[in-house]
């Protein structure tokens, strides 16, 4: 009877991790870079020529750090509700241009419209390295002391934003 009851027992416990497992958003991505200081850089910016931007130049605000690239069709998607966020004013928007070509970076943004206060250049990557990005889009939430408070994989939708990111950064900014 034992020799039944051990692969009985192991076949339910396998059976418990599965029904488990596939409960879960594999969109959510624990970052281990939640609530330690943002990772520090100095990259030049996209649109003003001789120009370098920081994550310490915007010590003391709350804001948005979006990393997006001209080819990545999931920014697609979340660039109208960013182009239309922007203009809200609600929180300044920092873009990371990730491994992209600067032209197309830029026509990009002609295109469809450029809801950054400014966007870094990260054309190597190592940045993205440095914040843990596995793909684009991907958004983080960063404090007034510089600490990653959220970290939002995938495009942001309608839903995450309302539900989300704006009431983070509601407390976040009190």
């Amino acid at each position: 009877m034992k020799r039944f009851l051990i692969p009985l027992g192991v076949f339910v416990v396998l059976v418990v991790f599965l029904a488990v497992g596939l409960t879960l958003n594999p969109r959510d991505v624990p970052s281990p870079l939640k609530d330690k200081p943002a990772p520090a850089f100095t990259l030049p910016q996209l649109a003003a020529a001789g120009k370098i931007f920081s994550p310490a130049d915007m010590k003391g605000r709350v804001w948005l750090f979006n990393v997006w690239a001209s080819w990545c069709v999931s920014c697609r998607q979340e660039h109208p509700l960013l182009v239309a966020f922007a203009k809200e004013g609600k929180v300044p928007v920092v873009g990371l241009n990730y491994k992209d070509q600067e032209t197309d970076a830029k026509g990009w943004l002609a295109q469809f419209g450029d809801p950054y206060v400014l966007s870094a250049v990260d054309a190597d990557g190592r940045v993205g390295i440095d914040y843990g990005v596995y793909g684009v889009p991907e958004t983080y939430v960063i404090d007034k002391a510089g600490m990653i408070r959220m970290k939002h994989t995938g495009p942001i939708t309608p839903e995450s934003l309302q539900k989300q990111i704006l009431p983070l950064v509601a407390e976040l900014s009190k």
